[in-house]
């Protein structure tokens, strides 16, 4: 019985053993040569990187210089004469994982039988749309980049680590005809493979990345408005009559949502105070979106009485809404009442920075100190960039008078989404071609009013998956009614009105009153802001609507860069002559901050755009 056990027993021994080594063969394979990767998946890795680098991106290349040149907003505390002047920044990374990404899959494409890669045409025309998106980002901010090139090394005998750099010219006509190519086989191409869920902006839906497609030669388009205004028009006809359509609804929209536990920027910003000019064409427009990119000051009924209360004077900007009882206590707003009452931004120029009479808005932290009952608190007047545009892990005290209630808003971190392309975006290009004289189908004030509406739906859309304080009431207030008031969510027959109003009546005036609605649409989009201040003149000097804000230093106005710094090649780079070569092409100074320079020594398409606050050409 002994003996055969032990026969048995070797027996299987030797079968798991045969098993073992095949297993351990197929282990130990060419990975390459076991399975293919589902390329769904490797669309989602690809979407994922389009948005990255973020907090170097908004702590400098923003908060620092886009939007203070912009005069969206100042730099923390208010402006000085360095403003003018680069020093780090951040870019969008597009070669370390995203190119590298959507080669792959187009190469795995191409590699395959002829069945199966007809049924992945779309899968492949998408990969395009995916990286021309942040490479005009970074083409904004340096010009030549490397892009036909790049990536090309694992396919390439000998691998080109060398790759040459595009002008700006050369990158436009590329990308027209990648896109032209990409919407060809996305409305004609059949039975192709489902993405479903792993197509995280559109579910799948390749007719919407035909869509998003236009909405990118538009982009293209606006840049040539003044370089080449033909081809811009041309582009501009070609999207209104596409057979796939443009984007023209809010679930058009690219939204990028990176996960559930993606919050954005995680660390906090310095931001500055919100542009005077800006807050008040908005305030008195009353434009919803004001309350959507901007934060409410700490100004409310309890904390105002309690100024009285501590015999402190009022901000005068605050004071001059205030309705007074009898006795010299807070009675009511004046004018537009809660919300409004509740948004004013600052002067922009250095000098107006340094003046005494402007310390109401730059020496908050003496001037709004309050002491009472032996409880000192300092409130801020003015209005400050929305941080739940860049993250949404912060948690915001609501002002209550010192010693007063405790009212937070936290533990409230919903996953961040960011805009990088919407149909209100499509249908403000169309008013502004249109009006260029372009022949598309509509008028402009069509294009016009259904670019606005759609931009603040969308505003007040992404406010409320960020969870914005005040979104849905202001509970400060305890009677119920007044804190809804005061909320900052979008109210019934706020578009309509604000229509109405003579800012957006395009019979006069149109092309500034379209420019100006693109830059407050692209406030919270900065890339796209800039390139429309560089390209517009807007906003634009002794404007009736909206007005650039003299940045002067010494009586003298400032010279702002239009271009990022350029650093200067080495020869122990690898790449050091195509890059020398980009630079020199160009004609640039490589490695100044020198804001002269930076200002006169433009980009391609930024040649014969107008001044900084010259108005449109």
């Amino acid at each position: 019985m002994k003996n055969k056990f032990k026969i048995i027993f070797a027996l299987i021994f030797l079968m798991a053993w045969g098993c073992d080594k095949d297993q351990f063969a197929d282990l130990n394979s060419n990975p390459s040569s076991l399975s293919e990767p589902d390329l769904r998946y490797s669309i989602t890795k690809a979407v994922e990187q389009m948005y990255g680098n973020d907090y170097t991106n908004w702590f400098y290349s923003n908060f620092q210089y886009i939007y203070p040149w912009s005069q969206i907003t100042t730099v923390q505390g208010g402006n000085g004469p360095a403003m003018a002047e680069m020093g780090p920044y951040g870019s969008q990374n597009i070669y370390s994982g995203l190119i590298p990404q959507t080669m792959d899959v187009r190469h795995r494409i191409d590699a395959m039988e002829e069945s199966d890669k007809a049924i992945y045409q779309s899968l492949k025309a998408i990969t395009y749309a995916i990286q021309i998106q942040p490479a005009i980002t970074v083409t904004d901010f340096t010009g030549s980049m490397v892009y036909t090139e790049a990536g090309m090394a694992p396919y390439t005998t000998p691998p080109l680590i060398t790759p040459k750099y595009d002008n700006q010219e050369t990158l436009f006509n590329t990308w027209l005809t990648e896109l032209d190519n990409a919407i060809a086989t996305l409305t004609t191409a059949q039975n192709q493979v489902v993405l479903g869920n792993q197509d995280v902006i559109y579910g799948g839906d390749y007719t919407k990345w035909a869509k998003f497609c236009n909405l990118l030669k538009l982009k293209i388009a606006a840049r040539l408005v003044n370089i080449d205004n033909a081809k811009a028009m041309q582009i501009a006809q070609e999207v209104a009559n596409s057979s796939a359509g443009y984007m023209d609804n809010l679930d058009d929209d690219f939204v990028y949502n990176r996960g559930v536990k993606y919050y954005g920027t995680g660390n906090a910003m310095w931001i500055g105070y919100a542009g005077r000019n800006i807050v008040d064409f908005l305030v008195e427009n009353r434009d919803p979106r004001l309350r959507f990119i901007f934060e409410k000051n700490h100004f409310n009924a309890e904390v105002v009485q309690a100024f009285i209360d501590a015999g402190k004077d009022l901000p005068p900007y605050v004071e001059e809404l205030v309705e007074f009882d009898g006795e010299g206590n807070f009675a009511g707003w004046k004018g537009p009442g809660e919300p409004w009452v509740r948004y004013h931004g600052v002067p922009l120029a250095p000098d107006a920075t340094l003046a005494g009479e402007n310390d109401i808005y730059f020496n908050q932290g003496t001037l709004n100190r309050i002491s009472l009952n032996g409880v000192e608190k300092t409130y801020s007047s003015t209005s400050l960039y929305s941080e739940k545009l860049v993250r949404t892990t912060y948690n915001y005290t609501y002002p209550t008078k010192p010693g007063g209630r405790v009212i937070q808003l936290q533990d409230n971190d919903p996953p961040l989404h960011v805009i990088l392309g919407t149909a209100a975006e499509t249908n403000l290009y169309l008013a502004e071609f249109k009006l260029l004289g372009a022949n598309l189908p509509k008028t402009a004030q069509e294009y016009f009013n259904r670019g606005v509406e759609l931009s603040i739906r969308r505003a007040d859309a992404l406010a409320e998956n960020n969870q914005m304080p005040y979104y849905e009431s202001d509970p400060v207030y305890l009677d119920a009614a007044e804190a809804a008031a005061a909320s900052t969510q979008l109210k019934a027959g706020e578009i309509d009105a604000l229509l109405a109003q003579p800012a957006y009546d395009l019979s006069t005036d149109g092309l500034e009153k379209v420019y100006i609605q693109q830059y407050i649409n692209f406030a919270n989009t900065p890339g796209d802001v800039w390139a429309v201040v560089r390209r517009s003149g807007i906003p634009k000097k002794n404007s009736n609507y909206l007005a650039w804000d003299p940045l002067l230093a010494s009586g003298n106005e400032l010279t702002l860069p239009r271009r990022f710094t350029v650093g200067t090649p080495t020869e122990d780079s690898k790449n050091y002559a195509n890059q020398l070569q980009a630079v020199q092409e160009q004609g640039f100074t490589s490695g100044t901050s020198d804001p002269v320079i930076l200002n006169t020594e433009r980009l391609w398409f930024d040649k014969q755009n107008p001044q900084y606050g010259a108005g449109p050409k």
